[in-house]
């Protein structure tokens, strides 16, 4: 096989404790899964049912500065657990959905949140809110054999040393197990995608020179510089 100019890279992800790394696939997001947080989005959560949107793998970012973006006057921090998939397929039983689930990461899903309004309004796709360069921070995979599958735990965010989010995983409207199952009846899942699973309430906006501080208790702690 040849090509017309050289294929691109393969992004990946260290693993802890591990050699190899973990070479990402897909990048699912879930839409106001926690319920404070669909209410701040102006959103009734006891009426939606899941819905999902992408980034593109090429979007993550392991280093320690977030670039501020361009064509936007409004950035805002939003962290979540992400759940790395070692297995896939289609309809899958929730019973059997954390098989697939080969570890976790703390991740940020910065968005263009100005953008991201402008296409509610009209009607559009969100890729130029959510899916561009370096949108998503996130630090290495823990494999859930060291940790489990967390389903409580603080997850948080500080923004210069002040507590802007502050929620617990058990406070999900769709837990990850179900998060899996629903997404594969939309997609086929497969080994190498991760999937963002939501935001508690407090998201803001962030500005050049700041300092973001994210953890989710028992899995791992974010630290970004927005330059």
């Amino acid at each position: 096989m040849t090509y017309a100019f050289p294929p691109a890279w393969i992004p990946s992800l260290p693993i802890r404790g591990a050699s190899e790394e973990f070479p990402v696939r897909r990048v699912y997001c879930v839409g106001r899964n926690y319920a404070e947080h669909a209410v701040e989005m102006g959103h009734d959560p006891d009426k939606e049912p899941p819905f999902f949107f992408q980034k593109n793998p090429d979007n993550l970012v392991l280093g320690a500065e977030f670039p501020y973006p361009g064509a936007t006057k409004d950035v805002h921090h939003e962290i979540e657990l992400v759940v790395a998939l070692s297995g896939g397929g289609t309809d899958i039983a929730v019973e059997a959905a954390l098989e697939h689930a080969f570890g976790y990461a703390v991740g940020l899903d910065m968005t263009r949140r100005d953008l991201q309004a402008g296409a509610k309004k009209l009607g559009r796709p969100w890729e130029v809110a959510k899916a561009f360069e370096k949108s998503a921070p996130i630090t290495e995979i823990v494999p859930a054999t060291a940790i489990g599958h967390p389903a409580s735990g603080a997850i948080t965010l500080s923004v210069n040393g002040e507590l802007r989010q502050a929620g617990d995983l058990s406070q999900m409207i769709w837990k990850t197990a179900e998060i899996i199952a629903h997404l594969s009846a939309l997609f086929e899942l497969a080994p190498g995608d991760l999937i963002m699973t939501g935001t508690p309430a407090g998201v803001g906006p962030v500005a050049r020179g700041d300092r973001l501080e994210g953890s989710v208790e028992g899995v791992g702690r974010l630290a970004v510089a927005v330059v």
